[in-house]
C-alpha cells in the first residue's frame, strides 16, 4: 500500500453526505407542521407551529443566513472530500506479473496516470503498450492503446475502489489480468545512511543481512559505508571492500567496453552484428542488409529479440555452457534460445540474451576472453580494483565476497550462483567501484578529463535510442527536474541499484546480499535523495530488472 494513501478517507465523504441529509431532514421537519407562521424579519427569524400541540409556539431565533451558510459549507466540504477521494490526481501502478506469464518480458507492468476532471493521460513502461487516449466517466477510467509488437488494440479499464483504482488489462496477454494503481503522495523519509543504529534497524526490518552504499557528490565518491554481515552463518562483517554480484548492472559496464571497441575502430554501433561475429551467426533472415541487428540495438534492448528471461545462474560445480550454447539454448544451458521475433528497432523489449550476443561480438572482434577485455579496457583504467567478471569466482577472491541470502535473511543452500552470461549478469564488484564508472560517464559527457570514453561515445550511454527508455547500457529517467541514468540488478540472493544525475555530479549505488533487498534499496534511495536534496519525484517507480 502507498505509504501516504491513508490520508484519503472515503468514509469522510459518506459522513458529510449523511450530515447534509440530517440538516435537510431537520429543516423539512420544521416546515412540516400542520400550521405554521413565517415571520419575515428580513428573513432573520422563523416561528413555527409545534406539530404535537397544533399551537403556534415560538422557536429560539435562528439566523437564516447562518443556517444557509452552514448548509452551503457542508455541501462544499462534501464536494471537496469527493474530489480528494475521486480519480483526479496522479496515480501509479507497479506490478510484477505472476510466474508462468507467457511473455516473461512483461513481468513488470508500470502505469502512471494524470487525471483532471474528465481527462486523463496514461503512460505504460515495462511493456510494448502505447496509450493513445483516455477518459473518465464517474469513477471509471478507460485507457485505449496499442501493443506495438503486433499492432493489436489494448484496453485498460479501471474502477475506483476506496483508495485504489483496479484496472483490467485486455489485449496484452491471452487472458485478462488486473493491476492496482495507487495515488502518488508526498512521502518524507528522514534519516541518514551515516546513522549506524538506524541502518542496523532497517536491515533487521527488511530481513537483509548486509548492505554497502556509495554516494557521489561533486563528481567524487563522497561517502562509502557498509553495514551488517556478509554471511549470516559466520557473522563476517560487510565492509566497503566486500564484493557483491552486480547482476544486471553488469550490462552498462559491458556496454562501456563495447563503446571502447567502437572508439578503437573495431566495429561501429550501427554495423550489422553478423558482420562482426565469427564464431556464431544469427540465423539466415534474422539480420539482413535492409534490416540489420546492430550493437546499438542489442545494448538498448531494441533489436527485436524475443527473450526477456532472466538468467537463473548455475550452482557452483555445475557444468557451464559456452556462449554459443547459451545463444542456441542447448545443454548445459538452462535457458531457451536467443532469436529474433520482430523487426529491429520497432519496439522495446528487455533482453538479457541480446547483451550476451553483443558479448560474443566483442569477443570475436577483439580476439580475447570477455573478462580480460573488460578488465583491460574498463576496470583497470577506472581503478575498479575490487571488481571482476571472472566466473566462477577464483578461490583467492572468495573470502572477499558476500554470500547470497533468501527473503527471510537466511543463507541460501548455495553460497551464490555462477553466471557464464558475463556481460548480462556476471560482474562481482562494490558500490565504490560502480560509482567510479558512473563518475566516468558524468565527466566524459561534459567534455571533462576522463579515462575510457570520448564525450561523443559517453553520450551514447545517456541518450535513449528513440524506442523505449534505454540508451546504450543505461535506462534513462526524468525525476522532477533532473535526468538520471540508472540500472538495477537481481541475481540469486543479491539485489542492487545504481542511479546518477547526468549533469549535476551526484548519484549513488546500493548493493545488498538478500533476496528481499529491493524494499530496503527503495527506502535508502529516498533517504539519500532527501538528505542530499536531489531532483526527485515524490515516489519514483523502482526499476527492478532481472539479469
Amino acid at each position: 500500500m502507498d505509504p501516504g494513501a491513508s490520508r484519503y478517507y472515503p468514509d469522510l465523504r459518506l459522513f458529510l453526505l449523511f450530515s447534509v441529509l440530517v440538516v435537510v431532514g431537520f429543516i423539512a421537519w420544521l416546515f412540516a407542521g400542520r400550521s405554521f407562521s413565517l415571520f419575515v424579519d428580513r428573513f432573520h427569524t422563523i416561528e413555527i407551529a409545534s406539530p404535537s400541540t397544533h399551537r403556534l409556539s415560538p422557536l429560539p431565533e435562528i439566523r437564516m443566513k447562518k443556517l444557509l451558510f452552514l448548509l452551503m459549507l457542508l455541501i462544499v466540504t462534501s464536494q471537496q472530500a469527493q474530489t480528494q477521494t475521486g480519480i483526479s490526481g496522479d496515480w501509479r501502478a507497479a506490478s510484477v506479473l505472476p510466474d508462468g506469464t507467457p511473455d516473461a518480458a512483461i513481468r513488470e507492468f508500470n502505469l502512471e496516470l494524470k487525471a483532471n476532471g474528465t481527462s486523463v493521460t496514461g503512460t505504460v513502461t515495462g511493456t510494448s503498450i502505447v496509450i493513445r487516449e483516455g477518459r473518465i466517466e464517474g469513477n471509471t477510467v478507460t485507457l485505449n492503446g496499442v501493443n506495438t509488437e503486433n499492432n493489436q488494440p489494448v484496453s485498460l479499464v479501471g474502477n475506483l475502489s476506496g483508495n485504489e483504482i483496479v484496472f483490467r488489462v485486455d489485449g496484452l496477454l491471452p487472458e485478462p489480468f488486473h493491476i492496482v494503481a495507487r495515488r502518488i503522495t508526498r512521502v518524507t523519509i528522514t534519516g541518514s545512511v551515516s546513522d549506524a543504529a538506524l541502518m542496523q534497524q532497517l536491515l533487521k526490518q527488511y530481513n537483509v543481512p548486509g548492505v554497502s552504499i556509495a554516494v557521489i557528490k561533486d563528481f567524487k565518491v563522497a561517502l562509502a559505508v557498509a553495514y551488517g554481515v556478509a554471511d549470516a552463518e559466520t557473522g563476517a562483517p560487510v565492509t566497503t571492500r566486500t564484493m557483491f554480484q552486480a547482476a544486471s548492472i553488469s550490462k552498462p559496464v559491458a556496454a562501456m567496453a563495447s563503446l571502447k571497441a567502437v572508439q578503437e575502430g573495431r566495429f561501429s554501433l550501427d554495423q550489422d552484428v553478423n558482420t562482426i561475429l565469427k564464431s556464431w551467426k544469427l540465423p539466415v533472415g534474422e539480420s539482413t542488409p535492409s534490416s540489420p541487428v546492430t550493437p546499438r540495438m542489442l545494448m538498448s534492448h531494441t533489436a527485436g529479440m524475443g527473450d526477456g528471461f532472466g538468467f537463473p545462474g548455475y550452482a557452483p560445480g555445475e557444468p557451464l555452457p559456452a556462449v554459443e550454447q547459451i545463444l542456441d539454448g542447448v545443454p548445459p544451458s538452462n535457458t531457451r534460445a536467443v532469436r529474433l521475433e520482430r523487426a529491429p528497432l520497432t519496439g522495446f523489449k528487455y533482453s538479457g540474451g541480446s547483451v550476451v550476443l553483443q558479448q560474443l561480438a566483442l569477443m570475436d572482434a577483439i580476439g580475447k576472453p570477455f573478462a580480460q577485455i573488460a578488465r583491460e579496457w574498463v576496470l583497470d583504467p577506472l581503478e575498479m580494483t575490487n571488481s571482476t567478471f571472472e566466473q566462477p569466482l577464483p578461490v583467492a577472491r572468495q573470502a572477499q565476497a558476500a554470500r547470497a541470502h533468501n527473503p527471510n535473511g537466511a543463507r541460501t543452500n548455495d553460497p551464490w550462483h555462477v553466471y557464464p552470461e558475463l556481460a548480462a549478469a556476471g560482474l562481482w564488484t562494490t558500490p565504490t567501484d560502480l560509482a567510479k564508472l558512473a563518475i566516468e560517464v558524468q565527466l566524459a559527457v561534459q567534455g571533462r578529463p576522463s579515462r575510457v570514453l570520448s564525450p561523443t561515445l559517453a553520450r551514447e550511454m545517456i541518450t535513449p535510442v528513440g524506442v523505449g527508455p534505454y540508451a546504450v547500457g543505461f535506462a534513462i529517467s526524468k525525476e522532477g527536474e533532473g535526468w538520471y541514468f540508472e540500472h538495477g540488478g537481481s541475481n540469486y540472493g543479491f539485489r542492487c541499484e545504481l542511479w546518477a544525475h547526468r549533469a549535476k555530479g551526484y548519484g549513488a549505488v546500493i548493493m545488498t546480499n538478500g533476496a528481499s533487498g529491493d524494499a530496503l534499496i527503495s527506502r535508502i534511495r529516498r533517504m539519500i535523495e532527501q538528505e542530499y536534496k536531489w531532483d526527485v519525484l515524490d515516489a519514483p517507480i523502482p526499476r527492478r530488472y532481472g539479469p
